[in-house]
């Protein structure tokens, strides 16, 4: 485990040179940037990307923080500001907005409930986000929020943290492949039948891990006049009960190993062992010392893949490629591009306690992150020479064509389609696990016929008496001026030359003024830039 061990060299030095503090994040940052030139010097080809404009670095940083458009205001005020360290405070601002914690609680909401086995899961789906919401806006840092996961009970409406739980129906096999999945990015479900086709991990190791689950149960309830469930980890059980189709409503003492050569026979008891460190616990333990012992060994400094996990992911969403493609499938047989940098980013996490916010002001103060972006190559080059442009996530979708069309609330609401619902139509339309490759995740018809067709869109984009283009069309006289503001509200920028003519021109072959800018507001929320942070 070549890579375990230079991991931890890096951090036993790391924590050696800040006893006293963790190291901050534009020291880091620097140090990121500079042991990525030299560790990915005389790698193929291709040219550095230069350094995003100030326009372009606005927008990558509110999308991706906080899942919205900097409004005209935004915009105006950071491209007047002269001082140097502006982009530093525009990150710490941006940290501190309660918007930080929605928008990322969506985000590893998605990542939970997206290949959810268990359909009813959905119903945790708002305390899910809740909860996230919460702890990230406190800081709260990320070993805690993962221990809070591993160990949670309670009400699935209510608790948030036994949503990960729930999305698997309390099923060992299965919510224990999407711990050791999302949390340290190894995909040991591989081995669940048979031994690891492509790692060292063995099929022992699997339900080693899966005993440490077996008494949790999944029960449902009432809770006033709405059906939910409850997470609850149990240590007796009756000696006689109804056997169901694998319904998780009681739970087991222990979990049985199924024996493949006769799968009618009950299978061999077996005692949970940490496959990391192969650390176990005797049979018979209860169910809260399990999950909490789990919890302490799966977010120890001792398991290098835990803090790799996140900071792999977060790079990859941030820079647009992660250390290691795709972000959930890590490992000591896996490959990791300019693992070393990697390592002293991990070490640096660490030392700084998990630190969420820490992380992201860290890589969005390097170089790698400030570039301007590139399309995805097509043929192997240097990686990260450049940014790389994100597809925007269905929530960002939603809020940035609600911010630039002005859309209040009864135009998004209707009998049929109450307040919420036109959210929900996005998230059904242009929703992606969040774990994909990014170059797996394309379009669709019924994406391109939403932005299209919709009333929400067709509604919004009319000059007429209470849409923003009507009060726009009446307040700005000039063109010049109008074609101006409709692109710093759709794209956060000004038109170029070139796109300020073809406007123009547009507008001298429509007679009508207000026919030629609903078209071309519609052309910009339609554009591909506006569904891409670039």
């Amino acid at each position: 485990m070549l890579c375990s061990i230079t991991f931890l060299l890096t951090s036993l030095l790391l924590a050696a040179e800040n006893e006293s503090a963790g190291p901050q994040s534009n020291e880091v940052a620097e140090q990121v940037d500079q042991r990525l030139r030299a560790e990915l010097l005389g790698t193929p080809i291709g040219t550095l990307a230069l350094r995003a404009d100030d326009a372009t670095f606005l927008r990558r940083a509110f999308l991706d923080l906080v899942g919205e458009l900097p409004s005209e205001e935004d915009l105006l005020a950071f491209l007047l500001d002269d001082a140097p360290n502006k982009r530093e405070k525009l990150l710490d601002a941006l940290l501190d907005d309660p918007e930080f914690g929605l928008h990322w609680g969506r985000y590893w909401r998605d990542v939970i409930l997206y290949r959810r086995t268990e359909p009813r899961a959905v119903r945790s789906s708002q305390a899910l986000s809740d909860f996230l919401r919460v702890e990230i806006n406190r800081n709260t840092p990320w070993d805690a929020i993962a221990r809070a996961f591993i160990t949670a009970n309670g009400d699935v409406r209510e608790n948030g943290a036994t949503g990960l739980i729930m999305a698997h129906g309390g099923r060992p096999e299965e919510t224990v492949a999407e711990l050791s999945r999302i949390f340290m990015g190894i995909q040991i479900q591989c081995a669940q039948c048979h031994d690891h086709p492509s790692d060292r991990w063995k099929r022992q190791q699997f339900h080693q891990l899966a005993a440490f689950f077996p008494r949790v149960a999944i029960r449902p309830q009432r809770n006033g006049n709405e059906r939910t469930f409850l997470v609850e980890g149990r240590d007796s059980f009756p000696r006689r009960r109804r056997r169901m189709n694998n319904n998780r409503y009681v739970g087991t003492a222990e979990h049985l190993m199924p024996d493949l050569e006769h799968p009618t026979q009950p299978g061999t008891t077996t005692r949970p062992v940490f496959f990391v460190n192969g650390k176990r616990l005797p049979l018979g333990v209860d169910d809260a010392v399990r999950r909490q012992q789990l919890g302490r060994w799966m977010t120890s400094p001792d398991n290098p893949w835990f803090a790799a996990a996140v900071v792999n992911r977060l790079w990859s969403e941030l820079v647009g490629a992660g250390f290691y493609e795709p972000v959930d499938d890590l490992g000591p047989d896996r490959d990791c591009v300019a693992p070393q940098t990697m390592h002293y980013l991990v070490a640096a996490f660490q030392t700084n306690d998990h630190d969420l916010k820490w992380l992201f002001r860290t890589i969005m103060s390097t170089s790698a992150y400030q570039r301007e972006s590139r399309s995805r190559p097509e043929s192997e080059e240097t990686p990260f020479l450049a940014n790389r442009p994100q597809r925007l996530r269905a929530d960002t979708i939603y809020n940035t064509l609600t911010s630039a069309l002005a859309i209040r609330p009864r135009l998004q609401s209707s009998r049929r389609r109450p307040q919420g619902g036109v959210r929900r139509l996005f998230n059904a339309t242009f929703g992606y696990d969040p774990s994909s490759r990014r170059d797996s995740i394309s379009g669709s018809v019924q994406q391109t016929l939403l932005m299209m067709n919709s009333r929400i869109v067709s509604t919004s984009v009319q000059a007429r008496p209470g849409t923003q283009l009507g009060r726009l069309l009446r307040q700005v006289k000039d063109n010049r001026r109008l074609i101006s503001r409709l692109y710093l509200r759709t794209l956060a920028r000004q038109p170029t030359e070139t796109e300020e003519q073809i406007c123009l021109d547009y507008l001298q072959e429509i007679s009508s003024r207000e026919e030629a800018f609903e078209d071309i507001l519609w052309s910009l929320i339609n554009s591909t830039e506006f569904l891409h942070r670039n």
